[in-house]
Order: C-alpha cells, then structure tokens, then sequence
C-alpha cells in the first residue's frame, strides 16, 4: 500500500482480522484528526497518572514506566503521519501492538484484582479506565486499512513490546519490575497456584502474542486477495 491519506478501500479480511464493522473503520478514518485528538489528550492524561510511579523510578527506565500512555501516542502518531501522506509501517505496528496488548491487559487486570481496584478506586475512574482501553483495541482494529505490516514493520513492534515483557516481569535492570504498579504484593497467592505477580505477566504475555498473530495473520491474508490463484498440476 502506498502511503496516503485518501480512505484506502477495505481489504476482503476474514471477519475475525478486521471484526469493526466497516462503516465505523469508515468513520474512524474520515475523522482521524479527531481520534489523533483524543488519543493525545488520553496520553496526556495517561502520563499524569503515572506521574507517582515516575517518581519511584530510575529516570532511566522511566521509557518503560507509562504503557498505555505510550501506546495511544504511538496511535495518534501513526495516523497523522498515514494523514499527511507519509505512513510509517513500523509506527503503525507499534501502534497496532501497543493499543492491543495495553487495550486488554488494563481490563484483564481490572477484573483480575476486582475486589482490591473496586474498593480503591472511584467507580467512574474504574468504569473509564475498563472501557476507554477496550476502545483502544477497537481503533487497533482499524490500522489494517492504513498498513500492510511488513514483516520488518511488526519485527521493530515486537521487539519494543518484547522488551516490555521482559523489564516489566522477568529482569527489571534498574530497581523493581516496572510493569503498571498493582494492588496487591507481587507475591500475593492468588488462584491456580499463581501469585500476583505471574497472573498479570502471563495476561500480557498472550495479549503480545495475539498481536503478533493478528499482524501477521493480516499481512499472509491481504498478501493472498492479491495474489493469482495457483494452479496444482
């Protein structure tokens, strides 16, 4: 695909790759600038409530620390630049990954420590955050109408998100994990045998893998609605 604003017409993708309805990919996409809007008010936002947590961290890890935040100012990135006519495959993958994994992560762990967040928080603020990521999945969602995730594209996507896998749970580096501060020890018995700690790791973990999947996955699919068919003799 070459990079440019014009509404690229819909890929024939199976409806588990590209689930929104077209009409609302239509809309999303003729209204761009004002989703580049608010995902860079939500990254605003985002940075001021991790603003605790920065100040817990090593300033060198501190690119590590706002997640969400970053995924949605990659989002808001990656559709100006697709608006001005120059679409970079690989800040669209990192758009793509990031509103995926951190769009399902924050949900899955808000129900996994419901009891601990509902006592704790406003139930507007849990109400907002549990739905306001889930639409940061929907506008993931959109991305395959402005990109064709080159291979190279979700390699750089992956790596950066594999690095977040890896400080967050398994080697912080500078001071303690720096994954999105928790209610709960990171020891905490929680169910199956599980603690805390590997309950929201393994959440994250599959959610970066689906990503994975559903880029490469929409790339073998728009490669074959291109392709002649070939014949077996």
């Amino acid at each position: 695909m070459t990079a440019s604003s014009r509404l690229a017409d819909r890929d024939p993708l199976p409806r588990a790759l590209a689930p929104v309805p077209e009409r609302l990919e239509d809309l999303g996409l003729r209204y761009a600038w004002l989703i580049v809007a608010i995902n860079l008010a939500g990254t605003a936002f985002g940075f001021w409530y991790y603003r605790h947590q920065f100040a817990d961290t090593a300033m060198v890890m501190w690119p590590w620390v706002p997640d969400s935040p970053l995924a949605t100012l990659f989002i808001a990135l990656a559709i100006a630049a697709w608006k001005l006519g120059h679409e970079l495959p690989w800040l669209t993958a990192l758009a793509f990954f990031g509103n995926i994994v951190l769009g399902l992560w924050t949900p899955y762990t808000l129900l996994v420590f419901y009891e601990t967040y509902a006592a704790q928080t406003h139930p507007l603020m849990y109400q907002f955050l549990f739905w306001s990521h889930l639409a940061m999945v929907v506008q993931a969602l959109v991305l395959h109408r402005i990109t064709d995730f080159s291979v190279s594209a979700v390699g750089v996507a992956l790596l950066w998100y594999w690095s977040n896998l890896v400080v967050d749970y398994f080697v912080p580096i500078v001071g303690d994990p720096h994954h999105t501060a928790i209610p709960l020890a990171r020891d905490a018995e929680m169910f199956l045998g599980a603690d805390a700690l590997g309950l929201i790791a393994a959440g994250e973990t599959s959610f970066v893998l689906l990503a994975l999947f559903l880029a490469l996955a929409i790339r073998v699919k728009k490669i074959e609605s291109v392709s002649p068919a070939r014949t077996v003799s």
